[in-house]
């Protein structure tokens, strides 16, 4: 299973410019919404502060940087973690076509940017290439796992998706009356989303082995409508919860479920705080502590402490289900959550059991 992989710390570069004195004046608290630029084109998204040596910059997934979920939040912690070194404002490049990453990713090599930030599994293959070829760059990879032979200066910021996603399931199926919950995923290709979803079916299984759970991959991140007709059509079949983890398709989904005054879960973030529009009817979210992660990530690297792949999970508090909201959460619920923790901290519980993290045809 991918959260008990040995994390091997591996000798690196220093950076020379992590004894930076200027004083950064980048907000340590960034706010929610930064402009950000088109393919190619970085854009300055903090304002402020004496520069330092280093350099920071993030290439998004595609979609859009205010996606109030997986590119927003991997920003703030580029921010905080920017903010953190001492380094001057970092710099975003929001990606419109996968065909763009390459080029994304050699726009902030041109410019100088001495760590570089890549959102998502997708681009993870351009960024090794980049890695491979700029050995005096620090490339950090949310949702990427570096395989050997590693780069030295390549780290791969990964999650136990399964985890939180599990925990959501036990919720999900502890709070429906039908006995049938949805989940609508962005990508079938992409091995966080399926995770989360196998792990969710897997979790609600655990508390209903005969619970009927609904799965549609929309093949798409930033189209709410496509969200909003897979919730529908799973509502239509008595789903009474539905669990989204599709960016902004998924926040389609989300308000379809309030439409229908249905029980929805937020992925990655805390969506009741990130989707105030659909608060009233989200229960709690699966989430993985993007922010904390990336900040601490560039820590790591701008002291010499990266390592080829950190793995967030239960064991570092990585991972886990945000606040509940709306509804009250029973005892012997909470205790199935709180058991279902320890089980994934000890390793006696595996989020990919029966059903395999990696299986693109459950449901």
């Amino acid at each position: 299973m991918r959260t008990r992989a040995l994390v091997v710390l591996v000798a690196m570069l220093l950076i020379a410019a992590c004894t930076n004195t200027g004083a950064s004046q980048a907000p340590s608290s960034p706010p929610a919404s930064q402009p950000g630029g088109t393919s190619g084109s970085p854009a300055a998204t903090s304002s402020g502060g004496p520069s330092g040596e280093l350099k920071i910059g993030m290439v998004t997934d595609i979609g859009q940087l205010e996606d109030k979920s997986f590119n927003e939040y991997s920003w703030k912690g580029v921010q905080d973690g920017a903010a953190a070194v001492g380094a001057e404002a970092p710099q975003v490049i929001v990606t419109n076509d996968t065909a763009d990453y390459k080029a994304n990713i050699q726009s902030l090599v041109d410019d100088g940017y001495n760590v570089i930030v890549t959102v998502g599994f997708l681009i993870g293959t351009d960024t090794r290439q980049a890695a491979i070829v700029n050995q005096d760059i620090q490339f950090l990879g949310v949702d990427q796992f570096v395989a050997a032979p590693a780069p030295a200066n390549y780290q791969g910021i990964l999650f136990a998706e399964a985890q939180p996603g599990y925990l959501a399931g036990i919720v999900a199926a502890s709070i429906s009356k039908s006995g049938v919950i949805g989940t609508v995923g962005g990508r079938s290709d992409v091995p966080p989303v399926l995770a989360y979803i196998n792990g969710y079916k897997n979790g609600a299984m655990s508390v209903n082995p005969n619970i009927k759970v609904i799965v549609n991959y929309t093949e798409d991140f930033n189209a709410p409508d496509k969200g909003q007709t897979a919730a529908k059509a799973m509502i239509g079949q008595k789903a009474d919860v539905i669990f989204q983890v599709a960016g902004l398709t998924g926040a389609g989904a989300l308000r379809a479920a309030c439409d229908a005054k249905i029980w929805g879960i937020g992925v990655d973030v805390d969506q009741s705080k990130s989707l105030p529009d659909v608060a009233p009817c989200i229960v709690t979210s699966a989430e993985k502590k993007l922010q904390n992660a990336v900040k601490a990530a560039i820590e790591r690297a701008a002291t010499g402490k990266q390592t080829d792949n950190f793995f967030n999970d239960a064991s570092n508090d990585g991972i886990g289900l945000s606040p509940f909201t709306n509804v009250d959460i029973p005892a012997d619920v909470q205790s199935k959550i709180d058991a279902a923790l320890n089980g994934f901290k000890d390793g006696s519980l595996d989020p990919c059991k029966p059903t395999a993290c990696d299986d693109a045809t459950a449901g």
